[in-house]
């Protein structure tokens, strides 16, 4: 298996350039306040922001990306190392009250036969709803769950965690995307017919050990003699207004840079040589980390089969997302499976559970318009504990060191399985849950009173009576 690639960085240059040469990263923005890390390096200096060069500016803004991320796995992984409770498994399939798919008489089981037959459910198309059906079901502690899906707690190699920064050094001054159409109107007109150079710093986390490397690669730009009406025509397409140095070289402004002196890709955002040196640093082959074939496209977007709808434009697929044909009839989302986390709250008094973190789910998303609770696909190299934290931070902003896993319960069907992580608020602590991304309409902290009255997600509408029951005597004699 390949060693995974995560991007801090939302840049799609960065991850086209990857993309095209063998890599497709896990994509985990870091939200690094930029302003405050040049600040806190100038203070640490003693000189004023103005005052670092380039190198150092972009040096010091990969790295505060890559560390946040790196950060931001570490939480996940000390709280994934500290859960407990039970690990319970069922095993719908495995009921001899659910009828196989293909069964043309309507008589064949999964298991059992005789009287059973006539009584057999055909559940398979339309939902994952298998109330009523007596599953076979596993209990065992669940710190199993790293023996049978090491994870990242247990990894020997990576994954490689990159943040990359790029910024444009022109006539001794620096200049990063200019966010604002009279900003890069200025630039642009001062650019034409003159040269510049583009930096991109590069720092590279290994996971497991903690190791990094940090390098800087930069090239001389050569813009060519365009006129006022290319600058406002360019301006329109709003490329260059989130790009460093107001230009891309692989987009629209490709066609107004007469030359380069240094690595291309650099350019674009991150460059391959200078990250294979770094990745040979550690000890391993660049060709570790390709997981894709050569010419392989894109991966499609993900597609409510239902409805058709789809996510935004800029919604990223991720290594894990994807469509399985499960064994149940149906499709079912992620690659490796899908997991998401049933936070609780209790009250400081009795202990008992009024509260439990609800995701209202976009309208693009599979039956958009229901409430469930925060989870996605499980990326590769992760465990289902550990893709449950990670997709209920990034979506619902439920941060992982502020919450105890006190049990699990993992639906199986063989080739694919959802795995609910039951978790309580830590005492002392609060989660302030919100929609992080575009995923949610709305996340919020909802009564357990009010849960089972809304139009709940078909599997979470079948589960919720147990899932509850189970929180409350967990509750109960914690």
């Amino acid at each position: 298996m390949s060693i995974p690639l995560i991007l801090a960085s939302q840049s799609p240059s960065r991850r086209a350039v990857l993309y095209s040469a063998g890599i497709c990263p896990t994509v985990r923005v870091s939200h690094v306040d930029e302003p405050a890390a040049l600040a806190v390096e100038a203070e640490r200096r003693h000189v004023g922001v103005e005052d670092l060069d380039i190198r150092s500016r972009v040096m010091v803004l990969a790295t505060a990306k890559a560390r946040t991320v790196y950060d931001a796995y570490r939480a996940v992984t000390a709280t994934c190392s500290h859960a407990t409770g039970d690990r319970v498994v069922a095993y719908p399939l495995r009921s001899a009250q659910v009828l196989r798919d293909d069964d043309a008489s309507g008589t064949g089981l999964a298991a059992g036969s005789g009287s059973e037959a006539s009584r057999g459910r055909r559940v398979l198309t339309d939902t994952r709803d298998f109330s009523g059906i007596d599953m076979p079901t596993r209990k065992e502690p669940i710190g199993r769950i790293d023996i049978m899906h090491p994870g990242l707690t247990h990894v020997q190699a990576g994954p490689l965690i990159l943040g990359c920064d790029s910024m444009f050094l022109m006539k001794g001054r620096c200049f990063g995307k200019p966010h604002d159409s009279e900003v890069a109107r200025a630039r642009l007109a001062m650019m034409r017919g003159d040269s510049g150079e583009l930096w991109t710093g590069h720092c590279l986390i290994d996971f497991s050990s903690g190791e990094t490397s940090c390098e800087a690669s930069h090239a001389t730009v050569r813009f060519g003699s365009y006129s006022d009406r290319d600058i406002e025509r360019y301006i329109a397409t709003r490329e260059p207004l989130e790009v460093a140095g107001s230009f891309t070289l692989e987009g629209f402004g490709g066609a107004f840079v007469d030359g380069i002196e240094g690595d291309p890709h650099g350019v674009v955002g991150v460059s391959l040589p200078t990250l294979r040196h770094m990745v040979n640093d550690m000890g391993m082959e660049w060709t570790d980390l390709w997981n894709i074939a050569r010419g392989q496209n894109a991966p499609a977007n993900k597609v409510d089969q239902a409805s058709g709808s789809v996510p935004p434009a800029d919604n990223v697929h991720q290594p894990g997302d994807g469509w399985v044909d499960c064994a149940c009839g149906r499709r079912h989302w992620g690659l490796n499976g899908a997991a998401g986390v049933l936070l609780a709250r209790r009250d400081g008094a009795t202990g008992a559970i009024t509260h439990v973190v609800m995701q209202h789910r976009a309208m693009w998303s599979a039956e958009g318009g229901t409430w469930g609770i925060p989870g996605g696909a499980i990326a590769d190299g992760e465990s289902p504990l550990e893709g449950a934290l990670r997709e209920s931070y990034e979506e619902a902003n439920i941060t992982p060191e502020d919450i105890d896993v006190v049990g699990s319960y993992r639906e199986d069907h063989g080739s694919w399985a959802y795995t609910t992580v039951l978790a309580f608020e830590k005492e002392g602590h609060s989660v302030t849950p919100r929609a992080n991304d575009d995923e949610s309409m709305r996340i919020e902290w909802m009564p357990v009173a009010e849960v089972g009255s809304q139009r709940l997600l078909s599997a979470l509408r079948a589960d919720w009576p147990a899932l509850l029951g189970r929180l409350r005597a967990l509750a109960a004699n914690s």
